[in-house]
């Protein structure tokens, strides 16, 4: 296994946190699972809790879409 500090869009967590899809579009499911699968990712967790919080921040470069919101997770992938 193998693990790394992602930036994800604030907008994919449900999915891939809680495989909540309910408010994207097809389109944003198929981004999240190329993604997934490319990087032969096990599972997703936020990496920057403190006492239950999140900090999301902006980045022109997250880990897939366009520049947007996100939150730093760790994300646990085959090697």
């Amino acid at each position: 296994m193998e693990f790394s500090t992602e930036p994800i869009p604030t907008w994919a967590l449900c999915f891939l946190i809680n495989d909540d899809r309910s408010g994207l579009t097809d389109e944003e499911i198929a981004m999240i699972d190329k993604w997934y699968t490319d990087n032969k990712v096990m599972s997703v967790t936020t990496a920057t809790e403190e006492d239950g919080e999140c900090y999301p921040y902006f980045s022109h470069y997250p880990a897939f879409g366009l520049p947007t919101e996100v939150v730093d997770c760790s994300v646990m992938m085959i090697a």
